[in-house]
């Protein structure tokens, strides 16, 4: 029995020496190959060839190609009150959730996941710094406030995207949302009332005979 274990030691041995002196099995030394060459293939493909190979610009294509279909439906958006208004209407929560996303992917940094205000002001309470209008609220998001503290966002986003996080931003006064940052500003005007479409947004109202 000892003699055998001994045995299997002096083979184990030999095998790591036979390895460590560079004479691998030759399996390892293709696998080892194959590996590094598809490596390189890989770098080549996606990072030094054609831009738009990699994983995150096909998600950026994806996501630019669904934002297209979606905002199909509606057209090009008038970036004024009447059409913000019009998306406050309980029919266009769909839309308003569209415009929601858009905050949740670039405004809670600074304003709050729920629009409470952090570094930026509370978006949910009935004072505002920069705002007279529902309209103005068009205007900071396009150009920013506040000496670049908030940026300006129209060439990040586009027109309908602007126009719906407006809404979304618009919608959340008078939310109050726990924990809110204090009141900055002045107290303004309420909106105005919530518009109902006379026909769908993404077509025209047809004509009477």
């Amino acid at each position: 029995m000892n003699t055998s274990k001994s045995q299997v030691s002096a083979d184990n041995a030999d095998r790591a020496t036979t390895i460590g002196n560079g004479n691998v099995p030759w399996w390892w030394k293709v696998g080892t190959c194959a590996t590094m060459l598809f490596a390189m293939l890989y770098f080549a493909y996606f990072h030094l060839g054609t831009p738009g190979r990699t994983a995150i610009d096909q998600f950026d294509v994806a996501l630019a190609r669904n934002t297209e279909l979606q905002f199909a439906e509606i057209g090009d958006l008038q970036q004024d009150a009447e059409t913000m208004a019009k998306f406050l209407h309980k029919s266009k929560t769909g839309w308003l959730r569209v415009g929601q996303s858009i905050f949740k992917a670039n405004c809670v940094q600074c304003h709050g996941a729920l629009g409470e205000g952090k570094v930026g002001p509370n978006l949910g309470d009935e004072s505002y710094k920069n705002i007279r209008s529902i309209e103005d609220i068009l205007s900071v998001i396009n150009r920013g406030a506040g000496g670049a503290a908030m940026p300006a966002w129209k060439d990040k986003l586009n027109s309908n995207e602007i126009v719906l996080v407006s809404t979304y931003v618009a919608s959340l006064r008078g939310s109050n949302p726990a924990g809110g940052k204090g009141a900055e500003g002045q107290v303004i005007p309420p909106w105005p009332a919530p518009i109902e479409p006379i026909a769908p947004l993404n077509q025209p109202a047809k004509a009477k005979p």
